[in-house]
């Protein structure tokens, strides 16, 4: 089972930036306790800043893969083009969220990717990334 994880803006500062609601660990660090949980899933991992570039990757992998695990960051409250991207895809998307958003500030609350993803995990840590992988594995799921 091939699974694409994609984090959006200022999540390549995870374990350095606001650690009181994001962790001290890296998400490099947490990617290979991942893979050693999850041995029979091919993990690919894949971080940008750039909205353009997230929409690409969904491109890339979004007829082939089967899974992709998006946290979009805060393109999740202002992108309408990760929205179409999703729509346009084959691969089921599982949004996640570190915190939880609906217990942040206000603009957090409203996501514009959730209607085409399967479904969203917030609040968890970075443990919302494994139990995405866990609902991938329980699951048939085919791009086609």
């Amino acid at each position: 089972m091939n699974i694409q994880i994609i984090n959006g803006p200022n999540l390549n500062l995870l374990g350095k930036r606001e650690t009181s609601i994001y962790g001290s660990e890296s998400f490099e660090s947490f990617f290979e306790t991942l893979k050693k949980r999850f041995p029979t899933m091919l993990l690919h991992y894949f971080q940008s800043n750039v909205e353009g570039e997230l929409v690409n990757k969904l491109h890339e992998v979004g007829f082939s893969f089967d899974g992709v695990i998006l946290n979009a960051g805060a393109y999740t409250h202002t992108s309408v083009a990760l929205h179409d991207a999703i729509a346009g895809i084959k691969s089921p998307v599982v949004e996640v969220h570190i915190s939880n958003v609906y217990g942040r500030e206000e603009f957090r609350h409203k996501s514009l990717i959730t209607s085409k993803c399967v479904g969203m995990i917030t609040g968890f840590g970075l443990e919302g990334y494994a139990m995405a992988l866990t609902y991938f594995k329980g699951i048939q799921v085919s791009p086609s």
